[in-house]
């Protein structure tokens, strides 16, 4: 049933630069827009804006500079596991550290092209195998390369990386499978997994289910002999891969976000019903912008890559190829994955079973509709018979989209309205252009399926239209916000010389910002309490909790939280001047404006603590749990918060808080325990690119609190003696320190990094060995043919 690789010159590169150049031809507009706009570089929305050209320009710098600890990373965290997730793998990211730091906003662009040029090459060499002509085979590619899902996740910019590699790693297993090619397979999985680790768990799902569809197929003849070639090269690739999978995994099984488990119906059925109807609409219309809701407006919709659009020929191809292909690998493929994606606990699969809902498993069935489609449209037999009868299907779906816009509807104040859609004239721009290409392609079918060029002409076709509708979707995405971030270079790449002559660099401290963009700590490299990463160290999402902050993808302390700002050493607030009003409302006592550039007012905190203090008292958690969360950390500038074996350790050395301490919670009070505080501060602290260090001179015995993240990859010594690191306050850190002049130092080690790098570098060494005598065994098998 399959064929092999055609003999044929592979047209590959013809593939990589038809998609590089039409990636950049749809960026370029933009970037245009953009340069007239301010002169500066392409930005998005979201998290293009505030995480990717960020995290990008950040980590290019910090691994030139190297180091194992982020201060500029919320309040503190380990590089490796912040960053890991987002880039710290990515083959594209390594390939950019060529470029200074302060260029890499200017790279994004060249990038996202690259990878989109990628995703098509490696999907028509995976395609080459299934599709006979090398036409349909370039229609697979510049399909899979403007799907949908890869547009869709322009957004998050990182998911392409995982786009753009998968297909070599599917057409290596093909390869290993079929033709009995060993040897790449194991480098694709090893590159895929240090990829990204999380992408890889649905990966190894999906693997699976291509497996087991392929042999029940007959396509895959698999005996004892390739089982565990295959087995022994899988497991090799993931040893080679495995150097971020260890430290992430330790970090990951302390993270909240990735331990929420279904329960009950949750496994079967989806809590709402509009998720049944965004799921299957995702096939037939063009995707909106990733935070917007159109259609629906109830279930989990924003941000969760669910589309599976593809541009012009929708999923015409995929239901003529199930009708007309049955017993087909790809059908069954096909099949179980729509079973999947509406099925809870199926779905969260690709998510080790997190009951949070996503679907950017996509790109995978995605990649093998494409295919599909291309099988199809080559084969006149197989399409003149199908193809009708599935575009009538598609185009009767795709106009039933209208209904939700016109259907009688009420408001909240009970008036009439027409539609349930979000926004009218936003969803019926992407009507009019889901609907333009469900009419171009049945033009095209009518007039040019049987032209000897039929496929070039689609292929034209296909590139114009991914063109069109690939501008609406970055139109509709970017310009909703163009006013929101008119001023983002200005507050962070153009304000990055001001701030450092603006704010003095005598001692450590941490900022806040007030109405500006995440993450500015990253451009400032100043620990900065709003920051937008998911992936920080865990004992952050454990402390924001206590006290009254919500922490699940970022940190956003409210401003009258004041108490947090003493307790965590906020020195100076930027005020975004475009919100500067509203910080006045805010009407916050002890903050006194001492500067101002361009983009911000700052703002001094008057009851500054520097970093490292001791207290007199401590606290327990219940007493604690008897203050409401918002006022604890008012409470925690007076006493220590001890667990009950603490408390035994270190008997006699602080006294506790008296119950009606507790009761005390004003601003006045607040502001004397700051002065109190800052009387018993460390000597000297200097953060370092490993950890830090401070000098203390205590008459007596003391515990010397840190607003530090607690973490396991910590280790500390008191002049040059191993010290205990005391989890406190729900997550920070404490060190007993004895009386007199003391030295302190924190060392910061990836936890399972060198373990990890160790099976990693031995895997290579492996893999090295295995090439090498497979390039021997295969020169044997050439001598003795020529003999």
């Amino acid at each position: 049933m399959y064929l092999t690789l055609p003999r044929e010159k592979s047209r590959y590169w013809r593939v990589f630069w038809l998609c590089f150049l039409l990636a950049a031809a749809l960026f370029l507009p933009h970037c245009i827009a953009d340069a007239l706009q301010g002169g500066g570089y392409f930005h998005y929305a979201g998290d293009f804006n505030d995480q990717q050209i960020n995290f990008y320009q950040y980590a290019n710098a910090f691994v030139k500079q190297g180091g194992s600890f982020s201060w500029a990373t919320d309040l503190g965290s380990g590089f490796v596991n912040s960053y890991s997730f987002y880039l710290l793998g990515s083959p594209f990211f390594w390939l950019s550290l060529w470029v200074p730091s302060r260029l890499m906003p200017w790279m994004m662009v060249p990038l996202l092209c690259l990878k989109m040029a990628l995703a098509g090459g490696g999907a028509y060499r995976w395609a080459r195998r299934w599709v006979r002509s090398e036409d349909w085979t370039m229609v697979a590619g510049c399909l899979y390369a403007f799907s949908g899902f890869t547009v869709y996740n322009i957004f998050f910019n990182h998911f392409l990386d995982v786009v753009a590699l998968f297909p070599y790693m599917l057409a290596a297993l093909d390869d290993a499978a079929l033709d009995g090619k060993r040897g790449p397979f194991p480098f694709w999985v090893a590159l895929n997994l240090i990829n990204n680790y999380f992408f890889f768990a649905g990966q190894a799902v999906f693997l699976v289910i291509y497996f087991l569809c392929m042999l029940a197929g007959r396509v895959y003849k698999v005996g004892p002999r390739t089982f565990a070639s295959l087995v022994w090269e899988t497991m090799l690739g993931c040893a080679m891969g495995c150097v971020l999978l260890i430290p992430a995994g330790l970090s990951l099984i302390h993270n909240p976000r990735t331990i929420d488990p279904y329960n009950g119906y949750g496994y079967l059925l989806y809590g709402n019903s509009q998720q049944y109807g965004a799921i299957l609409y995702s096939a037939f219309l063009m995707p909106d912008a990733p935070y917007f809701r159109d259609m629906f407006q109830e279930g989990i919709l924003k941000h969760t890559s669910m589309t599976a659009y593809l541009p012009l020929v929708g999923i015409v191809g995929g239901i003529a190829f199930c009708r007309g292909r049955r017993a087909h690998p790809f059908t069954y493929i096909l099949k179980t994955c729509i079973v999947c994606a509406f099925v809870p606990v199926l779905n969260s699969a690709f998510y080790a079973l997190n009951s949070s809902y996503y679907a950017r498993w996509y790109y995978m069935p995605v990649l093998v509709l494409c295919g599909a489609t291309a099988y199809t449209l080559e084969r006149p037999h197989l399409a003149e018979r199908q193809i009708p009868r599935a575009w009538r299907l598609v185009a009767l779906v795709t106009l039933s989209a209208a209904a939700f816009a016109l259907v009688p509807n009420t408001d909240e104040e009970g008036n009439f309205q027409l539609g349930v859609v979000d926004l009218q004239p936003r969803f019926w721009g992407i009507f009019a252009v889901s609907v333009l290409g469900v009419l171009l392609f049945w033009a095209l079918w009518r007039l040019c399926r049987n032209h000897r060029n039929w496929g070039q002409t689609l292929l034209a076709g296909i590139l114009a239209f991914s063109f069109l509708y690939g501008s609406v979707h970055l139109s509709l995405t970017k310009y909703p916000q163009w006013h929101t971030d008119s001023n983002l270079i200005a507050e962070t790449y153009d304000s990055v010389s001001e701030m450092e002559a603006a704010l003095p660099d005598d001692a450590f401290y941490r900022i806040d910002a007030y109405g500006a963009h995440n993450n500015l700590g990253l451009w400032f490299d100043k620990s900065c309490l709003q920051f937008f990463n998911s992936t920080v160290a865990p004992s952050i999402m454990e402390f924001y909790p206590e006290v009254g902050v919500t922490r699940d993808v970022n940190s956003k302390p409210d401003a009258q939280n004041y108490a947090l700002r003493g307790l965590l050493s906020v020195r100076y607030t930027l005020v975004a001047r475009d919100s500067a009003e509203d910080w006045t409302k805010e009407n916050l006592s002890g903050w006194t404006q001492c500067g101002e550039t361009s983009a911000y007012l700052i703002y001094q905190n008057d009851n500054w603590v520097p970093m490292g203090f001791t207290y007199d008292y401590y606290v327990t958690q219940e007493q604690l749990e008897t203050v409401p969360e918002e006022e604890r950390a008012q409470i925690l500038m007076r006493a220590l918060l001890l667990d009950e074996d603490q408390l035994e350790t270190y008997a006699g050395l602080l006294d506790p808080l008296p119950q009606e301490e507790l009761e005390d919670r004003t601003a006045e009070t607040y502001a004397e325990d700051c002065a109190a505080r800052r009387a018993v501060a460390v000597a000297d602290f200097t953060a370092t690119r490993t950890g830090f260090t401070a000098k203390t001179d205590y008459q007596e015995e003391e515990l010397v609190f840190f607003s530090v993240p607690y973490d396991e990859g910590f280790t500390a010594t008191i002049n040059g003696e191993p010290a205990t690191i005391e989890k406190v306050d729900n997550g920070l850190m404490a060190v007993f320190v004895p009386a007199g002049e003391a030295t302190i130092e924190f060392t910061y080690h990836t936890p399972g990094l060198a373990l990890s790098a160790g099976i990693s570098l031995a895997g290579v060494a492996v893999y090295a060995v295995y090439l090498l005598l497979l390039y021997r065994k295969r020169k044997r098998k050439l001598n003795a043919k020529s003999c």
